[in-house]
C-alpha cells in the first residue's frame, strides 16, 4: 500500500519560512510512473480542507490560494520522487495541517475527491 508522508511542519513566527515535504512510502513502479499530479491542501480548525498549489505531471504548476501568490512555491525533485512546499512570509492564517495527495491525470484539480492518495497530514503553526 503506497502511503504519502509530510514532514517539515511545526512552529514558526510570522514572516518566517518553512519547506515541507512529500515523499511516497512503499512506493510501486505503477504509483511512481502515473501518480505524478501532486497537490498541496491544507485545512484550518474548523475549515474545510482547501487546495493551495499543485504540480501536473509534466510540472505545469498552479496555483489555487490567492493568498499564498508571491510566497508558497511548490516544486518536485524527480531524482527521488519528493514534492516540496516552500513557504515564506507565513502569518497566522496559514496556520493548519497541510496535506498532500496525488492523482493518476496529468491535470492538477482544487478538488479533494479527484485525489486518490493522501498523507495523514504536517501542522504548521504560524504564532509569536
Amino acid at each position: 500500500q503506497v502511503k504519502l508522508v509530510e514532514s517539515g511542519g511545526g512552529l514558526v513566527q510570522p514572516g518566517g519560512s518553512l519547506r515541507l515535504s512529500c515523499a511516497a512510502l512503499e512506493s510501486t513502479p505503477e504509483f511512481d510512473a502515473h501518480y505524478k499530479t501532486i497537490a498541496w491542501f491544507r485545512q484550518a480548525p474548523g475549515k474545510a480542507r482547501e487546495a493551495v498549489l499543485c504540480i501536473g505531471r509534466y510540472g505545469r504548476r498552479t496555483t489555487y490560494a490567492d493568498s499564498v501568490k508571491g510566497r508558497f512555491i511548490i516544486s518536485r525533485d524527480d531524482t527521488d520522487n519528493t514534492v516540496y512546499l516552500q513557504m515564506s512570509t507565513l502569518g497566522p492564517e496559514d496556520t493548519g495541517v497541510y496535506f498532500c495527495a496525488a492523482r493518476r491525470w496529468y491535470e492538477c484539480s482544487e478538488y479533494v475527491s479527484e485525489y486518490e492518495y493522501w498523507g495523514t497530514g504536517a501542522q504548521v503553526t504560524v504564532a509569536s
